[in-house]
């Protein structure tokens, strides 16, 4: 039985690949490895399980693989170019003989330069560039799917359950990432603003807000080069992909927030609305932001809990999940209750 860790030493060597990789750099998330080689990089998801993500076996890890292409061709298709198996016979060699050990999505290599959080650490993104994206966004959710027939995507719901998963699994990290009373006060927060806001909820679903789509917009996820791509959808989760657009257009709100851009963070939503003439988002845009600094900060937090990250990895994790649990409570705290 061949292991990850295998797999990860195997994928650092040049003969494990078909072409010339050229230098190999590895970079992890708390559900993938990333290789970054010359021209390609190779996605490979971890075999963890957190509750709204499973990746424990092979089979699992190929579907959602073949999916993420799928998804992420509606963005960025050019950059996504295929599944890649990676076989065992003697020795591990993607599209080697042998039986599939693993399997990679394989994409083009984009500059890493042009990522936008770097442009943005460097004061080099415009307002006319957060206005295209806003725009992009607004045509692609215009086009995104409406999964009528699914009765499990109703927003209610969805509402509800995310935000419980996120309570639940942020109760380890209380004392770690997050204070009690910050977890406890988020919670009193959300829950009064959902219970008061159902009917706008199920509202706006039913003039079809809700609708598959990308679910992970933040700056980490936008390349900004001789187009724009927004790469990275959700994949894992049906329910976390299918929510209200408002979600997505509240990440990166919250994102250019989170990065020192509040006027930035203002333009794009001001564009966004203005391409989509969606002027009832501004009601649920703080509940949204809210939302997606918590996520943040829940994820950075698993971080502390892979084997496959070194200490120093995890320290600037923890700080991070603190910045995010921060920022989730000052947006908390502006929601409208009564």
């Amino acid at each position: 039985m061949i292991g990850q860790r295998q797999v990860v030493e195997a994928l650092l060597k040049p003969e494990t690949y078909e072409e010339d990789p050229g230098g190999i750099d590895l970079v992890q998330t708390h559900i993938s490895f990333v290789f970054l080689t010359r021209k390609f990089v190779y996605k490979v998801k971890k075999a963890v399980y957190f509750g709204f993500l499973d990746f424990t076996s092979l089979e699992k890890r190929r579907y959602f693989c073949e999916k993420e292409l799928e998804l992420n061709r509606r963005l960025c298709g050019d950059m996504y170019l295929e599944v890649v198996p990676i076989n065992k016979s003697e020795t591990i060699k993607m599209k080697g003989e042998g039986e599939p050990v693993e399997y990679a999505v394989k994409m083009k290599r984009m500059p890493q330069e042009k990522m936008m959080i770097r442009l943005l650490e460097q004061n080099k993104v415009s307002k006319n560039i957060i206005e295209e994206i806003a725009k992009i966004l607004a045509e692609f959710h215009s086009q995104a799917e409406i999964d009528s027939s699914a009765k499990k995507y109703e927003i209610d719901p969805i509402v509800e359950i995310n935000w419980e998963e996120n309570f639940e699994q942020t109760v380890e990290f209380i004392g770690i990432t997050i204070s009690k009373e910050t977890h406890e006060f988020i919670a009193q927060r959300v829950n009064a603003f959902i219970e008061q806001n159902m009917p706008v909820f199920r509202k706006r679903m039913a003039e079809g807000k809700v609708r598959n789509c990308h679910g992970d917009v933040h700056s980490g996820n936008i390349f900004i080069a001789d187009r724009i791509y927004i790469f990275d959808a959700i994949e894992f989760s049906d329910r976390m992909s299918h929510s209200d657009v408002a979600g997505d257009v509240g990440f990166l709100a919250m994102d250019l927030d989170f990065m020192k851009k509040p006027d930035l963070s203002r333009v794009f939503v001001e564009s966004y609305v203005r391409y989509s003439g969606d002027r009832e988002l501004g009601g649920l845009l703080q509940f949204y932001k809210c939302y997606r600094a918590y996520v943040r900060g829940k994820v950075v937090s698993f971080r502390l809990n892979d084997p496959d990250i070194n200490s120093k990895d995890k320290n600037a994790a923890k700080m991070e999940a603190e910045e995010y649990f921060k920022l989730s409570s000052e947006y908390a705290s502006k929601l409208q209750t009564k």
